[in-house]
């Protein structure tokens, strides 16, 4: 069998790349001995990981922000080869490149049937929902990666309708696992719609993602926030507005100097709980997002709520925050009758159609957020550059098929 690596985190500020068994078609013991199910996966896939991405959310247990231990595998953003298939695969065969969401779902729980695929069911003991290489969501093997076990595949898999094509465009496309669908799915359930007026907070490739997907949307002016420079300048590339939040003045004041008012039709979080006051050298203050959100969205306005929050973070400010019990200022979104969006995005709901932005040229998911790549073996330097504020999305690319 061939050799597998995997990026696995070792300690707080640490990844490496580490050797791994060659993936099995069987569930993890944590979901057979917690859900009762059955080791072998006739319903899974085994993929020859084409890319796979490093996110924001990955940095938060790199940073020792989560409860991960030392061994944590990575990776839930992943687009593969179809290398074997189980003899329950009816419609995937050797040789097709594909589309991971990172929910991992069964398709046959009542939260799939409502296509709520971010709170399955059937994948994780521990709570509603799962995801590859993430703490508390199943132990699934991360699929940053040279190969990787996808469950439930027929139900899962994206296929590309062409595969030449998908190659042609794969930094493009490699979106679709994950920040692509999240960040339209924040800005769609902020109620972005033909002519709003939209502040983005954030503007990590999440954040640029919900920029671009408000655009798509039909977004008269996107406002984007944020404290980095690089960030804030990769914002304006593709034609949005910043406000740069290390500098004097209230949000308001500075979404009045764009629009001529202070409020917006529709705001999204992009940051989470790791979230920063405003100023230089500003401490942090994890409601600060939610609460600014809520002041600069007009009465009546939704908020889109991609970024972040946790149930348990090790590193918190303080015991309230340690157990993801922030001070968020309900009575003023009650007094505004907002409306909230929040947990992980439900990612088949809206890849496929994001997946034809891509093939016929109107999106460029690639470009709005620098997509970067990068090898496998790269993976540390990727995570720390990104650390300190990188404008970039990295890919990595284990098996170099990623055109130059």
């Amino acid at each position: 069998m061939p050799d597998n690596r995997v990026v696995v985190y070792q300690g707080p500020g640490k990844v490496g790349v580490e050797g791994v068994e060659y993936p099995r078609l069987e569930l993890p013991d944590e979901v057979v001995n917690g859900l009762g199910l059955a080791k072998g996966a006739p319903h899974a896939v085994i993929l020859k990981v084409v890319t796979s991405n490093i996110c924001g959310s990955d940095q938060h247990m790199v940073r020792g922000r989560t409860t991960a231990p030392i061994g944590q595998t990575l990776g839930h953003e992943i687009t593969g080869e179809v290398v074997e298939a189980g003899d329950d695969v009816l419609f995937h065969k050797i040789g097709d490149i594909c589309s991971v969401p990172f929910n991992i779902a069964c398709g046959r729980c009542r939260m799939c049937n409502e296509g709520k695929t971010g709170v399955c069911l059937n994948v994780n003991p521990a709570r509603p929902g799962a995801a590859y290489g993430y703490v508390d969501m199943g132990g699934w093997i991360g699929g940053q990666a040279d190969y990787v076990m996808v469950p439930f595949a027929d139900f899962n898999l994206l296929k590309f309708p062409d595969r030449d094509q998908a190659l042609e465009k794969i930094l493009d496309l490699t979106m679709l696992s994950d920040i692509f669908p999240t960040g339209y799915h924040g800005a769609y359930t902020a109620g972005v719609t033909t002519g709003s007026t939209v502040y983005v907070a954030g503007a990590g490739p999440v954040g640029l993602a919900a920029a671009h997907a408000a655009q798509l949307l039909g977004a008269s002016v996107v406002i984007v926030g944020d404290m980095v420079q690089e960030r804030l300048a990769q914002a304006r590339s593709f034609g949005c507005e910043t406000v740069d939040l290390s500098a004097d003045g209230t949000l308001s004041e500075k979404i009045d100097d764009v629009l001529g008012e202070p409020e917006v039709d529709a705001a999204v979080d992009a940051v989470g709980f790791e979230a920063r006051g405003h100023g230089a050298g500003a401490a942090e203050q994890p409601a600060t997002v939610l609460n600014d959100v809520m002041t600069i969205a007009r009465a009546g306005a939704s908020l889109g709520i991609p970024g972040l929050y946790v149930t348990g973070d090790p590193g918190g400010i303080d015991e309230h925050a340690k157990v993801g019990q922030l001070g968020v200022r309900i009575g003023l979104g009650w007094a505004k009758s907002h409306r909230f969006t929040t947990g992980q995005c439900p990612v088949k709901q809206y890849n496929r159609v994001l997946m034809n932005m891509i093939l016929s040229g109107r999106a460029r998911i690639a470009s709005a957020v620098n997509a970067t790549k990068i090898s496998l073996d790269q993976a540390p330097e990727g995570y720390q550059q990104f650390d300190h504020g990188a404008a970039r999305k990295y890919v990595l690319d284990p098996h170099g098929m990623v055109p130059a």
